[in-house]
């Protein structure tokens, strides 16, 4: 599998620590649905990833460190959630 795209598919609970598992992934959408957690660490392990959208979920804590390990991410949307204010640092080596 290279994309999944849930968007508005009313997906409700929790992103599983599990998603880490499908390393060849290149398009994640989770938009518009009623995610509600953390965005877990294992994101960090979808390295061919360029493209994560969870906009519009209730999201909740900080965004992990571990988003600065996509070093093919080119699109990152995360607007219209509960996460922390602090944007980490690891986001600037993100170079695309």
């Amino acid at each position: 599998v290279t994309g999944l795209n849930l968007w508005n598919n009313n997906v409700d609970g929790t992103l599983p620590k599990e998603l880490g598992y499908l390393s060849k992934l290149t398009y994640l959408d989770f938009q518009d649905n009623y995610l509600r957690g953390s965005i877990v660490s294992e994101i960090g392990q979808l390295t061919d990833l360029e493209n994560l959208d969870c906009t519009n979920n209730e999201l909740t804590g900080a965004i992990p460190t571990e988003i600065g390990l996509l070093t093919r991410l080119t699109v990152l949307h995360l607007y219209d959630n509960k996460l922390s204010n602090t944007i980490p640092g690891e986001l600037g080596q993100l170079t695309n």
